[in-house]
């Protein structure tokens, strides 16, 4: 009976991770560049053979790898990622991933993201433009022009979010390892003008909480009976 009672513990643990994974998605479903958390659970088994009893792990979380949809903005500097990869910006917490394009040049000519955060090139240096000879050209491949004259270019990088990533801000995930600069890649590219809206889906959200909300429903209901199995058991030995 305690098997049961610890067995119905553990999976109100899993489904509540998985619930505040659902509430922080449907939160930024609005957030330009969020990408959507997952997790993943996986059975804990104690002893073995008949007498192994499978408990749910608390879960791994994992980035979602879904594109969201570019909305054209016409605003000369943001700008979306095409593809697999990532812009760089340098924070107090160091290099933070992010496709939120958002960017803004200031009185120096630095290009900053939306936090007032430095964007970086390939090379994880701060991009330098001309304050005077305003919004800069992009191609494709991140490279500004300013007057038909390169002037930098926006480093576009891969890494491994991993399981259990750490976020910065809404849509920033910090890197675990350093990430890699891409080059020369006809799948990935950089498109000014444009945003990527969230990845989430509201209405997949909302099916997922009403399943979590269920199952926890199901498993307090385990708990109360098995909570009232041992009671009707202490009561019947006490009577003996």
């Amino acid at each position: 009976m305690q098997d049961s009672l610890y067995v119905a513990l553990s999976s109100q643990i899993a489904l509540e991770r998985r619930l505040d994974t659902i509430a922080d998605n449907v939160a930024n479903a609005s957030t330009i560049g969020f990408r959507a958390t997952g997790v993943k659970f996986e059975d804990m088994v104690s002893g073995t053979g008949p007498k192994s009893v499978s408990f749910a792990s608390s879960g791994k979380t994992y980035l979602s790898t879904a594109h969201g949809s570019l909305t054209e903005t016409g605003n000369p500097f943001d700008f979306a990622i095409q593809g697999d990869a990532w812009f760089a910006i340098d924070t107090p917490a160091g290099t933070v991933m992010t496709r939120d394009g958002r960017f803004s040049m200031n009185e120096n000519g630095e290009l900053m993201s939306i936090e007032g955060y430095p964007v970086l090139d390939s090379g994880g240096a701060p991009i330098q433009l001309d304050p005077r000879n305003g919004p800069p050209k992009a191609g494709a491949d991140g490279s500004l022009r300013q007057n038909d004259q390169l002037v930098g270019a926006i480093g576009v990088f891969q890494f491994d979010p991993g399981e259990n990533f750490v976020r910065y801000g809404n849509s920033g995930i910090v890197p675990a390892r350093t990430p890699e600069p891409v080059t020369d890649r006809s799948d990935v590219g950089v498109a000014q003008g444009f945003l990527e809206e969230s990845n989430v889906n509201p209405v997949l959200e909302m099916t997922r909480l009403i399943q979590v909300q269920r199952a926890f429903e199901n498993t307090a209901a385990l708990i109360r009976q098995s909570a009232s199995s041992t009671d009707d058991a202490i009561k019947t030995l006490g009577s003996k």
